[in-house]
């Protein structure tokens, strides 16, 4: 598996997204969609010649990234495939001048919250939109 840099246009990065959008909007209805700052830069894994994983870091501040669309592919899953897109994207906004990294994610997703705090995340308080939907857990680490 490599992981690497791609553009949001990107065929398998954009099936991967639409399969994350789909996978929130089944588990939370619409509102579980929000943007991607345009400057967001995402990383993709690909197995073989497939694009299985993704996650992006956009700027929240000079200091701060966030986490957004992490997404693994189904038959992807347990295979480290998510831990590995997680480190890459902290390497990412480490390379970025971060000193922060962010992220929210819903309590119907038990995996990602434990991989997230497996992996040095811990509390904060909900933050954008966030604060007002009670589902939602925020999580930060200091990279």
């Amino acid at each position: 598996m490599i992981i690497e840099e791609r553009p949001l246009t990107d065929e398998g990065l954009s099936a991967l997204v639409a399969a994350a959008f789909a996978e929130l909007v089944a588990k939370y209805g619409p509102e579980g969609r929000s943007g991607v700052h345009p400057r967001a830069r995402f990383l993709v894994a690909v197995s073989g010649d497939r694009a299985v994983g993704c996650g992006a870091v956009q700027p929240v501040d000079e200091a701060t990234g966030e986490v957004k669309r992490m997404y693994v592919a189904p038959g992807h899953r347990r295979r480290g495939v998510a831990r590995s897109l997680l480190e890459a994207l902290e390497d990412l906004a480490r390379s970025q001048g971060r000193t922060v990294l962010r992220l929210a994610t819903g309590h119907l997703q038990p995996e990602a919250l434990a991989l997230y705090r497996s992996c040095g995340y811990e509390p904060i308080p909900p933050y954008g939109k966030y604060v007002e939907v009670p589902t939602t857990s925020c999580l930060a680490k200091r990279l």
